[in-house]
């Protein structure tokens, strides 16, 4: 079929919705991402001529390099319609290039969501290849590049082939482990509480003891003191000394940004980053609605800005006002201030439009697909609605001198928490009570708490903190954590981050010979210099200048002073069963194994399985094992796979389930471990 313009996306996906959307005269065809780029085999960047990257064709690009030159020559115009960042800028120049185009020309397409209307707009309005936000992806990349290949050689030479050390991941290392750090040195607090249950006719709460009067709260150190308190209270008779009522509003979260989607995809729907991205593009390039067509059912996903296009603000209320009733729809829409380095390039991620719900579709989405999408859509809808309202109570009641206080809240208006919940909340409902009124207390009981050392790092709580340390942008969030995982230098444990030995090796040389690049404030501050060369402020020449000299110099000095470190193989306590030589304990890009001492002579490995001390429930000979899948994710499965195929993600435990005899299995739930059975109903109670 004849067609006057070409369009170029990157995702063959996204061509086929578009090419329905502009029609004949359209042809659309992807690039399937980037086409040019640094060599893997050298640095191939030319120091002596101010930086200047030699890129080449990627290998095996080749055949689709040619089939775009052959649409662009049918072609009268050919339209540049990459995705709408950095990293798409840097693409639609690229492509430009290999295609003979002028990127000063009109041939840049951008749209935030990939809607029929959306896609018009952009086609009738191109622009230039921006040439400042491609100046601060080619930044990046050199930097990258630089850091990357000057640090990675060294440390292959000094400790072991295959490591490697980048801007990013040595700080996303570093926080892990001074966390570690933390957590090692953390020493316990101790303290003690007094929690009472009180009783004014029928109507029974709980109540705290507070201090010896309304302003000096009193903290309980040991035992010793809480039964001080417990001496000097006369009888079981309380007075109400004072009773205060407010009403608490509760103002709905902004929509998502990236960082924000991946912490509450982590939290909420238990999602990985990586498979919250995925999801995430899924939905924003489009899925087919049935006789609808394909739709774009989100923004662009890799942003960090909160703001919205007024049309969608418009849409929402009137769809809150439709569903909800008027006294829902938030006054005027909320401006949130951006994060200090927010680029604010793009909008929010948000529904493209909020009229598409999720139960309407669902039939026409997979089950990840729908739970994201009710997130976002949710999430979205909640910001343009009005607080919630909660009437709250606080009490202190009186013996002798000692004061207890309880605290009660009901909700008054839902509001924005009609549409989404980000925090449980159940009423508290205090009883009527006045100043003067007598309560009496049923038990009060001394309880012992020590403060608990900081948690280890999620990835949600990692991307969170990265977010607001100014380190990374949202394209690199998922990339940077699977890089550090790849490498062995942290472990996933409970979905929490562990530094491994090697992790911690790397970290201390680096640390040491290159402290820059794991300084959190300076790499914030290169990521603020990109930002600048986006915005034209910098040139990018200049920011690589600045940060190369001194770095130079650190990398000579530790090319000749870092003394080479030899990881000692563990002995493994038992011989080779090919040769006889002792086996040893290896660290390999997995993680532990272990291998023959005579290699290379004998080549003989082994994986160190951890039994659990649980009979396989299917064979009934094997053991069961704890295994790693390949995206390193724990599961167990019987020692004699693979004569026998039994697997589980749940941890089976020894015992039977009383009602059906299948395995029980422990999950973890909030709040602790659950057994369950793996096959009926029953379930035991939550051990904290």
């Amino acid at each position: 079929m004849a067609y006057k313009y070409l369009v170029i996306v990157e995702s063959p996906t996204k061509a086929k919705t578009i090419e329905k959307y502009l029609g004949r005269n359209y042809k659309v065809v992807a690039s399937k991402g980037h086409l040019r780029d640094l060599p893997k085999s050298r640095m191939a960047i030319d120091f002596e001529n101010d930086y200047a990257p030699d890129y080449i064709s990627i290998r095996g690009k080749g055949p689709i390099i040619k089939e775009l030159k052959k649409y662009a020559k049918k072609a009268e115009k050919v339209f540049l319609a990459s995705d709408p960042d950095r990293e798409g800028e840097a693409i639609a120049w690229h492509l430009a290039h290999l295609l003979g185009l002028e990127p000063n020309d009109n041939i840049r397409v951008v749209y935030n969501e990939v809607t029929k209307d959306a896609v018009k707009q952009a086609v009738k309005n191109p622009r230039p290849v921006n040439m400042d936000l491609v100046s601060a992806q080619q930044a990046r990349r050199i930097l990258d590049r630089i850091v990357g290949y000057s640090i990675s050689p060294i440390l292959w030479k000094k400790v072991k082939k295959g490591l490697s050390a980048g801007r990013v991941q040595s700080v996303a290392l570093k926080l892990i482990i001074d966390r570690e750090e933390e957590i090692k040195h953390f020493e316990p607090v101790e303290s003690w509480t007094l929690d009472g249950t009180f009783q004014k006719d029928k109507h029974v709460f709980n109540a705290a003891f507070y201090g010896l009067n309304e302003k000096k709260r009193l903290k309980l150190n040991n035992e010793s003191e809480a039964q001080e308190v417990l001496a000097k209270l006369k009888g079981n008779e309380f007075m109400v000394s004072n009773v205060e009522k407010k009403e608490q509003k509760r103002n709905p979260s902004a929509p998502f940004t990236t960082s924000s989607l991946q912490q509450d995809a982590a939290n909420k729907l238990n999602f990985r980053t990586r498979k919250t991205m995925m999801v995430a593009q899924q939905l924003y390039e489009g899925i087919p609605l049935g006789k609808a067509g394909t739709v774009g059912l989100i923004t662009y996903m890799r942003t960090d800005s909160t703001r919205i296009a007024e049309s969608a603000v418009a849409e929402t209320h009137q769809f809150v006002i439709d569903e909800y009733g008027k006294e829902f729809v938030a006054k005027k829409s909320k401006t949130v201030k951006q994060a200090g380095g927010s680029q604010d390039a793009h909008e929010a991620i948000r529904p493209s439009s909020v009229l598409r719900k999720p139960t309407d579709i669902e039939s026409y989405l997979t089950k990840d697909q729908f739970k994201l999408y009710q997130l976002i859509w949710s999430r979205f809808v909640a910001s343009q609605m009005m607080p919630a309202i909660f009437d709250t109570m606080r009490v202190s009641i009186v013996n002798q001198d000692l004061v207890f206080r309880a605290n009660g809240s009901k909700e008054k208006f839902a509001g924005y928490r009609k549409v989404y919940e980000d925090t449980k909340t159940k009423d508290n409902i205090l009883p009527d009570l006045e100043v003067g009124d007598t309560v009496f207390s049923k038990d009060i009981i001394p309880n012992q708490h020590f403060t608990q050392p900081p948690a280890r790092y999620s990835e949600a709580t990692l991307i969170k903190s990265l977010e607001e340390n100014g380190v990374g942008r949202p394209s690199t969030y998922s990339p940077t954590i699977e890089t550090i995982q790849k490498r062995y230098y942290v472990k996933l444990n409970a979905k929490r981050f562990e530094p491994t030995e090697l992790g911690t090796i790397i970290h201390q040389l680096v640390d040491a010979y290159f402290p820059n690049i794991v300084d959190i404030s300076f790499t914030a501050n290169m990521e603020k210099k990109l930002d600048e060369i986006e915005l034209g402020k910098l040139e990018w020449v200049e920011v690589i200048d600045e940060f190369y000299k001194p770095f130079e110099e650190h990398v000579v000095k530790a090319e000749s002073e870092m003394e080479k470190i030899e990881i000692k193989d563990e002995p493994a306590g038992f011989d080779c069963e090919v040769c006889g030589s002792p086996m040893v304990i290896k660290i390999g890009k997995y993680g532990k194994f272990y291998a023959c001492s005579n290699f290379p002579e004998c080549r003989n490995t082994k994986a160190i399985v951890k039994k659990i001390g649980v009979t396989c429930p299917t064979c009934k000979k094997g053991e069961v094992i704890e295994r790693k899948s390949k995206k390193n994710r724990i599961f167990y499965g019987c020692d004699r796979y693979p004569e026998c195929e039994f697997v589980s993600w749940d941890k089976p435990v020894a015992r039977n389930c009383p009602k059906c005899n299948h395995y029980l299995v422990q999950k973890k739930v909030r709040g602790g471990l659950q057994v369950k059975c793996s096959n009926c109903d029953y379930e035991e109670e939550v051990q904290k």
